[in-house]
């Protein structure tokens, strides 16, 4: 986004929703900065800085505003579209890539040196990785202090932060209040259910189609991995320092989460996960008033405004889903991910690993110890990793030999970094990668680029269900990818309306 002053001014002056995490205001005469929508009194022109980062606000001398919470603001959904080194730079740092390997990690994945990384992110964000990584922890720090009843000390090291002094200072930087005050403004968590849980709100950008992303993700939903009850979707997750389970439940302006996380340093990464997931982070106004410019599209657009773009958890996850549902329907290819997962391991239920006392209170079991994770913490009810696969014998898989040793391909590739599909991998670049496995076509390689990597500009043009969705809409299909050129760059959303029409 163009950081024009007059636009700005104009969003903050109109306290449009729509611009919050697109860019932060900060007020010189008060020295705090806050999402365009703060309900305060509009600041003077001549009082008024704009900033692309809070991490360059707060490099700028400002604290954030108690009132409109800025650092809990979504996403800028810039970083969903751009596929360049600083959009999969911001990518991997809200992973929290910076907390564990530091700088040099970061500017290994990505390919570049620090010194070029830092320019760059300075030049975008207005600040480097440190300071974007630090405003990051300071967030973190934030939640776990109102949320749970960790100790100061615990706080800081489960954020990030390399000691407690550091998590002081930024502390009081950060929010112009010691790390204790936080806790006594806030109060006692209202939903705190044991140890090692925190509930928080997801904020998203309205409108959000609830119902839309609850159905693509029940139909797809493996037992003891995911599945949707009441409303709510529950699944299992395989984080940097163990497991995980979430709990995502849709409201009125923003996504309830409740995760219980075997290692507090992996909350940063889970609600990086948990937001991608959802897709939290994206416009839905620009994406729908791109696709309604068609008239084919129009009145679906109507009658569902903020469709989302489902994304993933695991990468490899869902390229295991998607070499099963090579050419099958989504039904045969869950039941037998499902019959892959049942030989592998006894599968529980996500929620299975806690229990409702008589008193109402709820109480965790231990998770299954099984590896997993980047750092081969437990499972958790998670998916399968890439190692867990090689070790299965032949008769785990129950499909084809060619199939089985694809996803065997793939496994060895993801182990030996061939592949990455981390949410920061380079989208052309592993797309080429994968079209070099044998066993897997373009389909497959664009329906991991759309839900694995997040390329909101992918059209499926060949699959059975968007070529019946296109005619049921009266869209041409021997022409469909001519005439999705008018959907640039939202063709994936519009891919997930024409699965719908189907």
């Amino acid at each position: 986004m163009e950081m024009d002053f007059e636009r700005c001014y104009r969003a903050v002056d109109s306290r449009d929703q729509r611009f919050d995490g697109w860019f932060y205001t900060g007020v010189t005469s008060t020295g705090i900065y806050c999402r365009p929508s703060c309900p305060a009194t509009t600041p003077k022109r001549q009082n008024v800085r704009f900033f692309p980062s809070a991490a360059a606000a707060q490099g700028a001398g400002l604290r954030a505003c108690r009132r409109c919470r800025p650092d809990a603001a979504p996403g800028s959904p810039e970083w969903d579209v751009r596929a360049d080194v600083v959009g999969r730079a911001m990518r991997l740092i809200a992973d929290g890539v910076v907390d564990r390997d530091g700088v040099p990690g970061l500017a290994v994945r990505l390919g570049y040196t620090e010194r070029h990384l830092h320019r760059m992110l300075r030049a975008e964000m207005g600040a480097g990785p440190l300071a974007l990584a630090r405003a990051q922890r300071a967030q973190t720090a934030r939640i776990l202090i109102e949320t749970t009843d960790l100790g100061m000390t615990e706080v800081a090291f489960a954020a990030g932060f390399g000691s407690v002094r550091q998590f002081n200072d930024t502390i009081r930087e950060v929010y112009a209040s010691a790390p204790s005050g936080l806790r006594t403004a806030r109060g006692r968590p209202e939903l705190a259910t044991g140890a090692g849980t925190i509930t928080l709100r997801l904020a998203y950008r309205p409108p959000l189609h609830a119902r839309a992303l609850l159905d693509f993700l029940a139909v797809r939903a493996l037992p003891g991995v995911d599945e949707v009850r009441d409303g709510t979707y529950h699944r299992g997750l395989r984080l940097p320092h163990g497991s995980g389970q979430v709990a995502l439940t849709p409201a009125d302006g923003y996504v309830a989460a409740t995760l219980r996380l075997t290692d507090m340093r992996d909350l940063a990464p889970a609600v990086a996960r948990c937001r991608r997931l959802l897709d939290l982070d994206a416009d839905p106004t620009a994406v729908d008033a791109a696709l309604a410019a068609d008239p084919a599209l129009a009145p679906v657009v109507a009658a569902e405004p903020g469709i989302r773009l489902p994304r993933s958890v695991d990468g490899f996850e869902m390229a295991v889903r998607a070499i099963v549902g090579q050419q099958v329907s989504v039904t045969s290819a869950r039941t037998t991910v499902t019959r892959l997962l049942l030989a592998a391991r006894p599968l529980p239920r996500p929620g299975d690993h806690e229990v409702d006392r008589p008193d109402g209170d709820r109480t965790p079991r231990q998770p299954h110890d099984h590896r997993g994770g980047e750092a081969g913490g437990e499972s958790g009810g998670g998916f399968l990793g890439a190692e867990e696969i090689l070790e299965l014998p032949d008769s785990a898989f129950g499909m084809p030999v060619r199939r089985r040793e694809t996803i065997r391909g793939l496994a060895r590739a993801v182990v030996d970094g061939t592949v990455d599909l981390a949410p920061g991998g380079d989208r052309e670049e592993t797309v080429r990668q994968l079209l070099a496995l044998p066993g897997i076509g373009p389909w497959t390689a664009n329906y991991l680029a759309m839900r694995a990597l997040g390329d909101p500009d992918v059209l499926l043009d060949t699959d059975l269900a968007v070529r019946r969705g296109a005619a049921a809409l009266g869209l041409p299909d021997t022409t469909l990818a001519a005439h999705a050129e008018r959907w640039r760059p939202w063709r994936s959303y519009a891919t997930i309306r024409l699965w719908r029409a189907a």
